[in-house]
């Protein structure tokens, strides 16, 4: 069998399964993509938590598919296996061996980043393409010198920035590389200079935004980090993140001792791939670690998400030649062993436990708010606000979608109209439905 049928066989299978699965054994949409639903009934250049990209995203399948919650599960896996192709474009070229590219992406099933937590659309799912898309034309500017990459390097770039501030790490390091490779070359690659102008054009919008809504975003994502910083969170905080990061790596170590079982390397650091490697897959972890230990700062593990993409072509490229063959059968079983260790572990826990998000009754909520509403001789409920979660569900849920507005006030607010009258019905966020109900 060809690499490209394996390729097309591991992708498909992986979005199979991973469609098929939170379809069957969830109730309910994750919070994440019921927020980022709730924004895209009501587009704007940014919102609250997070720039608009995502919900660009689930509003465009909104449109398509309207309140079927496959399609969103289906939406993230599209994001995944077109991250996990293009990596796989990249190894192609950067490694000269298709057999190679094709175990850096199987490598990536040990990180439970691309498997486990993939069900749940959200930014940092949003990020995939857009990031290895950049580390593609990166090297493409970097090999080729074409005006043409390096526009669509400043596209990718503002693609993903627009999807979280957090890519910014990816973007500082390819910059460092950059900056590098000006300093080794003596000399400046003129056509580069597009790429700032290229990202902050396409930025814009949303730049202005950011202004008018006085920086909310930014302000958000500072607060997530856990506050103001003691002393000895300098230490502790980087030393948290450095142990969970090498705890998420250990399946990926596994699948790797299989296939390289003696880590010798005769990788001179001087080499240019190695370096384009290490800008664009260590640089942006050890910026985060540097952050986290100069501000004392949590920084959360999902955040993490794109920044292994590239782990899988940087342990085979570093260990190509210690590659054995002769242990890719034990390899082949510990990729299908995680494979489907994820999958089965997800619907356990999805169907065992009773307390998660996904286990609201969304649905069945709407449907009593609905009817009540009815009942009262209102039959078109045009606008809702509330929190992301109990407004997100009831706009999602709900025929005809009204306009949802997120607000993190206590009220919960419903606005039903009829052929003669406007009416508001203000609720508290915690009894919303028993009032309406007893109403």
């Amino acid at each position: 069998m060809t690499i490209n049928k394996k390729l097309f066989i591991f992708l498909s299978t992986h979005l199979i399964i991973w469609t098929l699965v939170p379809s069957i054994a969830n109730n309910n949409l994750p919070l994440d993509t019921i927020e980022a639903l709730a924004w895209g009934g009501n587009l704007e250049w940014g919102f609250n938590k997070h720039p608009p990209m995502s919900a660009f995203a689930v509003e465009l399948f909104y449109q398509i598919f309207k309140n079927q919650d496959w399609s969103y599960y289906l939406l993230s896996q599209i994001f995944v296996i077109t991250s996990f192709y293009i990596v796989y474009k990249f190894a192609e070229e950067f490694l000269e061996n298709k057999s190679h590219a094709f175990f850096s992406i199987l490598l990536l099933e040990g990180i439970y980043f691309y498997n486990f937590t993939t069900p749940e659309f959200n930014v940092n799912v949003c990020q995939l393409p857009f990031y290895s898309l950049t580390v593609l034309y990166a090297w493409k500017c970097i090999k080729y010198d074409k005006i043409k990459d390096y526009l669509l390097l400043g596209l990718f770039i503002a693609c993903g920035l627009l999807s979280k501030y957090l890519f910014a790490y990816l973007v500082l390091s390819v910059g460092l590389l950059f900056a590098y490779l000006i300093v080794k070359e003596k000399k400046i690659r003129t056509k580069s200079l597009v790429i700032v102008p290229t990202f902050l054009l396409l930025l814009l919008p949303h730049l202005m935004w950011l202004v008018d809504s006085n920086y909310i975003t930014v302000t958000y994502g500072l607060n997530r980090t856990g506050g103001e910083a003691n002393l000895l969170s300098h230490l502790t905080q980087p030393i948290i993140f450095l142990g969970k990061q090498l705890g998420i790596l250990i399946p990926f170590a596994l699948m790797s001792f299989f296939i390289i079982p003696k880590l010798k390397t005769n990788i001179r650091f001087t080499d240019r791939k190695f370096i384009f490697l290490l800008f664009t897959s260590l640089t942006p972890l050890a910026l985060v670690f540097l952050t986290s230990m100069a501000m004392g700062i949590k920084i959360r593990t999902m955040w993490m998400t794109p920044f292994y993409l590239f782990f899988g072509v940087f342990v085979i490229y570093i260990f190509q030649s210690k590659i054995s063959i002769n242990n890719l059968k034990k390899f082949y079983y510990m990729f299908v062993f995680l494979f489907f260790l994820s999958p089965f572990t997800y619907s356990y826990i999805s169907l065992t436990k009773d307390n998660k998000r996904t286990d609201y009754k969304g649905q069945e909520k709407a449907i009593l708010v609905k009817k009540k509403l009815t009942d009262l001789g209102y039959k078109n409920i045009s606008s809702i606000q509330g929190n992301e979660w109990l407004a997100g569900n009831l706009c999602y849920n709900l025929k005809p979608r009204p306009k949802c507005t997120v607000q993190d006030k206590n009220d919960f607010i419903l606005i039903a109209e009829n052929k003669k009258e406007r009416a508001s019905f203000v609720y508290s966020q915690t009894l919303w439905l028993k009032q309406i109900i007893d109403k």
